[in-house]
């Protein structure tokens, strides 16, 4: 570590990374999937994945769209 937060960051950034763009894109499918089976979402699409481990603000997005679908599951 060298005391810059972002450059470090940055540096471990997983190659799969899909990027926010990609992610949005594919995180209503990716959270019906994870719905049922987490481990299944992350096996078909580990860019989103790698993705949502780095992206804070992208796993809130998530986190809300899960709620939704279980909340439809529930009503």
């Amino acid at each position: 570590m060298n005391g810059w937060p972002e450059l470090d960051r940055f540096l471990r950034t997983d190659p799969r990374d899909a990027g926010c763009d990609k992610a949005m894109e594919l995180l209503h499918i990716y959270a019906e999937i994870a719905v049922a089976d987490p481990r299944g979402a992350e096996q078909r699409h580990p860019e989103v994945a790698a993705h949502l481990r780095a992206c804070g603000p992208c796993a809130e997005d998530l986190e809300g769209l899960l709620a939704a679908i279980r909340a439809d599951f529930t009503e």
